[in-house]
């Protein structure tokens, strides 16, 4: 055997040898079981418990009077009198003003007479009838213009009635729009009467809630610009719930009134309910929102599971759930952006 035939033999022997060392390390590398990315670690999580919770809320709403009205006129006419103080205080029957009412009792004044004479001529149709002078008939139609005559006067009197103005209830007079010798119709605003003796609320209630108000149940309110609290007493509700902002009206009794409550003025109501011991709160932090929905990342041997809830109320911190949890199950409340559903994690603290 010559160099080169050597030369040759050795280089083949090497080749091979190379070849054999890259089929076995792919025959290794195809027989390997592949392993998964490794858990992300030091995450926090929060294991779900019950609690007990006062949930209050806070409403808009505004005071009103117990009675509150406009004094218009029932006939039209110039007035010849007029009572109407700004801010003083009536009661019921006052009189507030007078319609002239001149022509009216000229007619009811002929009216008298025209009766008079017809009653006057139905007595002697009655003694004509007796002894068969006049027929039934004619009686009878005698009789009924003594009949229309008479409630021609009664028209004529509650006309007269309607020209006298009394104050409706007992309560204190706004500002008068008119002057003694205005002529006014029933359109026109004389003045307007409050009874503000005793006061009232008015607030809407969001439906979830409306079941949990009750007549006599009690709120408190405050009102702008004074800290004193106030307290009121459900009186009535509505019947239902208004179908364009699914809320119920209420409808409470001030009863501690002052002098700094006015009509009209904005109140903050404050609803307290009864203490519910079988919540479940979590983290805020731990509920992820979705496009529709919200989804938690439970902690489950090892792995993250996603999980579908409904939730309720919620402050700074914690956030009601009412449905998709149970107590005791674990819950990851950091890293939730990185974490992929089934994904392995670790976890380095429990919340308390």
């Amino acid at each position: 055997m010559n160099q080169v035939q050597k030369i040759s033999l050795y280089l083949f022997a090497s080749m091979a040898l190379v070849n054999f060392s890259c089929c076995k390390q792919s025959a290794d590398k195809a027989g390997a079981v592949p392993q998964g990315p490794p858990p992300i670690p030091k995450l926090e999580a929060y294991i779900v418990k019950q609690s007990s919770v006062a949930e209050n809320i806070e409403l808009p709403g505004s005071v009103i009077s117990n009675e509150s009205t406009t004094i218009n006129p029932e006939i039209s006419g110039r007035l010849t009198y007029l009572n109407a103080s700004e801010g003083k205080t009536v009661t019921k029957g006052t009189l507030l003003a007078k319609i002239y009412d001149g022509d009216l009792q000229s007619q009811l004044k002929k009216l008298d007479v025209q009766i008079k004479v017809q009653e006057q001529t139905v007595a002697r149709y009655a003694e004509l009838l007796r002894i068969n002078g006049v027929s039934q008939q004619e009686y009878d139609l005698v009789q009924l213009q003594v009949n229309n005559l008479r409630a021609d006067r009664e028209l004529v009197k509650s006309n007269i009635q309607r020209t006298v103005i009394l104050a409706p209830f007992t309560g204190t007079l706004g500002l008068r729009m008119v002057s003694p010798g205005a002529y006014v119709t029933p359109q026109t605003v004389i003045t307007s009467i409050r009874q503000n003796s005793s006061l009232k609320i008015d607030f809407t209630v969001p439906e979830r809630y409306a079941t949990e108000v009750q007549t006599g149940k009690k709120v408190a309110f405050s009102i702008e610009g004074s800290n004193k609290p106030y307290e009121a007493r459900v009186t009535a509700t509505e019947s239902g719930v208004s179908e364009d902002n699914r809320s119920l009206r209420v409808r409470a009794l001030v009863s501690n009134a002052d002098d700094q409550l006015l009509p009209g003025v904005f109140i903050k109501v404050v609803l307290k309910f009864e203490a519910d011991t079988a919540t479940l709160l979590i983290p805020t932090q731990a509920v992820i929102p979705q496009a529709r929905g919200k989804k938690v990342a439970m902690y489950k041997n090892g792995n993250a599971v996603f999980r579908d809830i409904k939730t309720g109320t919620r402050d700074a911190a914690m956030i009601k759930v009412t449905e998709g949890l149970m107590t005791g199950d674990t819950i990851l409340t950091t890293g939730l952006m990185g974490l992929k559903p089934n994904g392995k994690v670790a976890i380095s603290k429990i919340l308390p």
